[in-house]
Formats: C-alpha cells, structure tokens, sequence
C-alpha cells in the first residue's frame, strides 16, 4: 500500500511506499520520489533515476545495475547488498549512505 503516490506521464511521487521487489527495469523515473519508501529488493536495472529523492529509503539488495543516478539524493539510504555495477554516480548525495 502506498501512504502518498502520485504517478504522471513522467514524475512518480511515492513518500513512504511499501514497494518492495517492484521490477521499474528500464523506466525513466527522472525527479521521482522514493523519499522514506522500502524497495528492498527493486529492480532499477538500466532506469534513468537522474535527481530522484531517496532519503530515508531502504534500497538494500536492490538491483541499481547501470542506472543513471546523476545528481539523486541517497541521504541516510541502506544500500547494503545493493547491485551498483555499471551505475552513473556523478553528483550522488552520499551523506550517511548505509553501504
């Protein structure tokens, strides 16, 4: 169940969704927010994630292989077991990132 979510033509807002092992493999999800969500598990392969808002989210074990997170925010994120392979980091927002 997802406690907020607005989903456009291009922009997904989702604050503090439950969307664990959702496949959004190749989706352009350029500004989503994810802020507080629990993708545990997610598959991202190959989206564009270009200033998506993660903080507070749980990524852990997700599949972020080749995605482009130009300029996304990872504040206070669990990325542990996460798949960043190939991943474009360029201006990615770090701080407190749970590796």
């Amino acid at each position: 169940m997802f406690k907020r979510h607005l989903i456009t033509n291009k922009i997904l807002y989702c604050s503090q969704g439950k969307l664990r092992e959702v496949d959004f493999k190749g989706t352009d999800l350029e500004g989503a927010n994810f802020e507080g969500s629990n993708l545990e598990g997610a598959n991202f392969e190959g989206s564009n994630l270009k200033g998506a808002n993660f903080e507070d989210a749980n990524l852990k074990g997700s599949n972020l292989k080749g995605a482009i997170l130009e300029r996304a925010n990872l504040k206070d994120t669990n990325i542990k077991e996460a798949n960043l392979r190939g991943a474009y980091l360029q201006g990615v927002n770090l701080e407190g990132v749970n590796f």
